[in-house]
């Protein structure tokens, strides 16, 4: 038999349905964290070991060939449980390993393998270690872990900028665009505390105004913005500020591989 993930199927009729937005909209900020758990509560870390764990968090998800929001998801747990527990500096990769494990169960059909997660992280981590946190995260998270990320906004705003959009594939384009940029912004921190809709919205934004032939099948940039802004209930301001966010951090990543 060959093993492999079952790929997510989503449901057009939840997908038009008005509630599941508002819903959405409604729910989410209780999985933002509200402030910084750097410096003041986290003393021995840094925004830089966040990056770097979350990298290579990315990295295994890359290599599992994981569900587009297991990382994102995993990098909400991570955030939300290191905002309560205060942790040393070498536990970091064994929270980073249970967050993706638990993660992965959440957002896939076949969760990443235990002994996977220890091999990537070169055997510094047990079996029973990764067990004894899994526990230790779900109950200081109330068992609250499927938290709404800015994925799950993206076919919900998208769906309903279609008769804008001339064709399904430029759609399409620009849901992929979106999906790498919200990955981007899982990897930095500065966009931890924002609301998964305002991320979605200027993912969105920046995958539009970021190709010239997308922008070139738009009837009006401007009105598509305001539409995107209306949905995601967002001012042009912030998504507008959000978005040069996005290109900054995409402007690091670039001048860092030249």
């Amino acid at each position: 038999m060959i093993k492999g993930h079952c790929q997510t199927i989503y449901d057009p009729s939840l997908i038009e349905d008005e509630r599941v937005l508002r819903n959405l909209l409604f729910t989410q900020s209780r999985y933002v964290i509200k402030s910084s758990y750097f410096k003041c509560f986290q003393t021995e870390l840094d925004v830089y070991m966040r990056e770097l764990v979350a990298n290579w968090m990315l990295e295994i998800c890359e290599e599992e060939k994981c569900e587009k929001d297991v990382f994102p998801l995993a990098m909400n747990i991570l955030d939300r449980f290191l905002s309560v527990i205060l942790i040393k500096k070498s536990q970091l990769q064994l929270v980073a390993s249970v967050c993706l494990l638990v993660s992965s169960k959440l957002r896939q059909s076949e969760p990443i393998d235990v002994k996977k997660l220890i091999l990537y992280a070169d055997y510094s981590i047990t079996s029973d270690q990764i067990k004894g946190w899994e526990l230790l995260v779900l109950s200081q998270l109330k068992w609250d872990l499927a938290a709404v990320t800015p994925n799950d906004f993206l076919n919900l705003i998208l769906r309903r900028l279609h008769t804008r959009c001339k064709g399904k594939d430029k759609l399409m384009t620009i849901k992929k665009h979106a999906q790498t940029f919200i990955t981007l912004c899982a990897t930095d921190f500065r966009f931890s505390m924002l609301p998964p809709s305002s991320i979605a919205a200027s993912c969105i934004a920046t995958a539009i105004l970021g190709l010239t032939s997308l922008r070139n099948n738009f009837s009006s940039t401007e009105k598509i913005l305001s539409q995107i802004c209306k949905l995601a209930s967002i001012d042009v301001s912030e998504l507008l500020s959000i978005r040069k966010s996005i290109e900054d951090v995409l402007n690091e990543q670039i001048s860092r591989h030249h």
